[in-house]
């Protein structure tokens, strides 16, 4: 039987450093349902943890240095003292990840002392399930339980994983992947309004599979386009003199859309369109209306295919795959960044195994592999384990 991370890095911690570790703290992946690319346009967005994260367990050192293990990379290590500027590396890129974190704490000025620790995980690595906010929401999680750290919101924690990522990764990533990993709640998916930081738990019915299909075309946000389409969004919203495309509505766009840029136009009308089909999806999530969260998801999909252009070929034959194995009675899209990554769906439990069926039967990647497979529940946000 196969360990599960907070087991691995359990065993890993002794091997290595010939003691039981004292903390042991998890922060979940997430899967967002709809509202792509809306959560750095300041709109909203409707994801949920899932039932797969990243395990650390560590044990304070006496002294001021950080040693890093990541079980899941050949047991690669990370040394570094706190009383020296804490630099970024070209690789690993793992690494920078809990030295971003922990540069931030220290930039701070809160009480972070040496640490030994082992990290292990089972989200799926550039598949868009957000391994690295996992990664970082749980360097945060882990520290916030020394002393002296006081109250940290789960807010909190998820906003200092985002700065991590924005200033010391290099990723201009929003901040609903954090939110989600650290707000988290079982069987629920997350309304949050990426403003006002405003988290509002939606039930997601209880014989509604989250079904999570791994195209096995792989993509890495700080190389892709992620940052030009921000950077147009900001375009965009510049040109409206407000601060966020959250702050345009349809008509705003329709009536003033002719003078932007052609490309720019298409960028922001995704980002209008998407952020009110969250608000949408909400309420027919609440009330268990599969059929309209399907029309929701299909057309958020296109809107990804032809106005953001961030689907690809094979992602868009997936997602037809799978809309034809179940019909009205659930809903299929692309989620994360873009590029490759991962397709999404809401399937009632009966139709699980027909959707599993069809994707095994009908698509291959670019590669010639098949698709893998995940079937998910809604999980609680991260926290320190017993």
């Amino acid at each position: 039987m196969t360990q599960s991370p907070m087991a691995r890095a359990a065993t890993q911690f002794e091997a290595a450093f010939g003691a039981a570790p004292s903390i042991q703290v998890q922060a979940p992946g997430r899967v967002n349902l709809i509202g792509e690319h809306t959560d750095y346009n300041d709109g909203l967005v409707l994801p949920c943890a899932i039932n797969f994260g990243t395990a650390i367990v560590a044990r304070r050192r006496d002294d001021r240095t950080v040693r890093v293990i990541a079980a899941d990379y050949d047991d690669a290590a990370d040394t570094y003292s706190l009383d020296a500027p804490i630099a970024r590396l070209e690789a690993p890129m793992w690494a920078n990840y809990v030295r971003g974190v922990i540069d931030d704490m220290v930039r701070r000025g809160l009480p972070v002392c040496g640490m030994d620790m082992v990290i292990a995980g089972d989200v799926p690595q550039g598949a868009g399930l957000s391994s690295s906010a996992s990664l970082s929401v749980a360097v945060c999680t882990l520290f916030a339980t020394l002393p002296g750290f006081g109250h940290l919101t789960p807010i909190d924690l998820a906003l200092a994983a985002q700065r991590a990522e924005n200033d010391f990764v290099g990723c201009k990533c929003g901040n609903m992947d954090q939110i989600s990993s650290a707000a988290g709640v079982a069987g629920h998916a997350l309304m949050i309004d990426c403003r006002s930081l405003d988290v509002t738990p939606v039930p997601i019915p209880s014989n509604v599979a989250i079904m999570i299909f791994n195209s096995q075309v792989t993509r890495g946000l700080v190389d892709s386009e992620y940052n030009t389409r921000r950077l147009q969004c900001e375009a965009a919203a510049r040109h409206f003199g407000v601060p966020a495309l959250r702050d345009v509505d349809l008509a705003m766009l329709e009536a003033r859309g002719a003078e932007l840029d052609p490309v720019v136009l298409r960028r922001a009308r995704h980002i209008v369109t998407d952020s009110a089909r969250v608000a949408d999806a909400a309420v027919a999530l609440a009330a268990g209306d599969l059929a309209r969260m399907g029309e929701l998801m299909a057309a958020s999909h296109a809107s990804m295919r032809d106005d953001f252009e961030i689907t690809v070929p094979a992602v868009d034959e997936l997602v037809a795959i799978v809309k034809a194995a179940i019909g009205l009675q659930g809903g299929v899209r692309m989620t994360g960044g873009g590029f490759g990554g991962c397709v999404v769906a809401l399937v009632p439990h009966a139709l699980v195994d027909a959707a599993r069926a069809a994707v095994a039967q009908h698509y291959r990647a670019p590669n010639g592999e098949q698709a893998t497979v995940y079937v998910c529940s809604a999980a609680a946000g991260a926290g320190a384990c017993p």
